[in-house]
């Protein structure tokens, strides 16, 4: 049978999950993660140059860590069938959508994962997500272990947000903080008043809807006050972005110190 999935479980609970997100599509990178002691690990398609041969690589890394595993979130890069199948089949349990924007495209998102006649999943019948046909119960019993988590990025989706999360089968709306300021008219400032005050609202409306919400927020003190309006998955970090900072902080601690500024003698003229 599918193993269990225990970020699915700990939504349901609303048990506040903390994760990482990763934007390094690299198997030695993400077993390097995995032991860091999160919760979840957010493995990026859509803004990386990875692909479904890469993903399975790295979810075989990130479960290799036994001491402190993390559950793996895959983010394929569009709400596309296809896509959808293929990292379905190589294994991924929970699956993040980008741009969702209506309850039309969230009903694609869940019949994409559900075998028919709950949905369009094509069968494959040894593939690595059934141990290679190996589990007999897998087409029965996968839908129990899938996590629909999808993605809402724009202010004309936050007007829709109670029909796309009252789609059965989502578990989890994600609010997309960055698109979102774009929508609304202030690119890259997630901190402007009227995105913080969309973001709120959502978070509120999401629980409302009995769905777990989630984000990415960089901002450890805006992190927890997501948090505390209830935010069930928050990635609080990236790696790039993790290992840039430091790269360069060690950098510039070393660099020489800059020189006096030269002054320039007076004209004779």
């Amino acid at each position: 049978m599918p193993s269990p999935n225990l970020f699915k479980r700990a939504l349901a609970r609303k048990q506040a999950q903390i994760g990482l997100w990763s934007t390094l599509p690299f198997p030695y990178v993400t077993e390097l993660l995995a032991g860091a002691g999160f919760d979840w690990l957010m493995l990026d398609t859509e803004h990386t140059a990875s692909d479904p041969d890469r993903m399975q690589q790295q979810l075989q890394a990130l479960a290799a860590e036994r001491d402190r595993p993390s559950s793996a979130v895959v983010r394929p890069p569009w709400n596309d069938t296809v896509m959808i199948k293929q990292y379905l089949d190589i294994g991924a349990q929970s699956l993040l959508l980008p741009f969702v924007q209506d309850r039309d495209e969230a009903e694609a998102a869940v019949a994409a994962t559900r075998y028919p006649p709950q949905g369009v999943r094509g069968m494959g019948g040894t593939m690595r997500a059934s141990r290679f046909g190996r589990d007999m119960r897998y087409v029965a019993q996968a839908a129990e272990e899938l996590c629909v988590l999808v993605q809402i990025e724009t202010a004309e989706a936050l007007e829709r947000l109670e029909e796309i999360a009252g789609v059965d089968g989502v578990d989890g709306v994600f609010i997309g903080p960055a698109d979102l300021s774009a929508s609304m008219g202030v690119a890259g400032d997630i901190h402007h008043p009227r995105v913080r005050a969309a973001i709120d609202d959502a978070i509120g409306r999401i629980l409302a809807c009995g769905k777990a919400p989630g984000i990415l927020m960089l901002d450890e003190k805006r992190a927890r006050e997501c948090l505390d309006l209830g935010a069930l998955f928050v990635a609080v970090g990236t790696d790039q972005v993790l290992l840039r900072k430091s790269a360069d902080d060690l950098a510039r601690r070393f660099q020489p110190a800059a020189p006096p500024a030269a002054t320039t003698p007076p004209s004779t003229y």
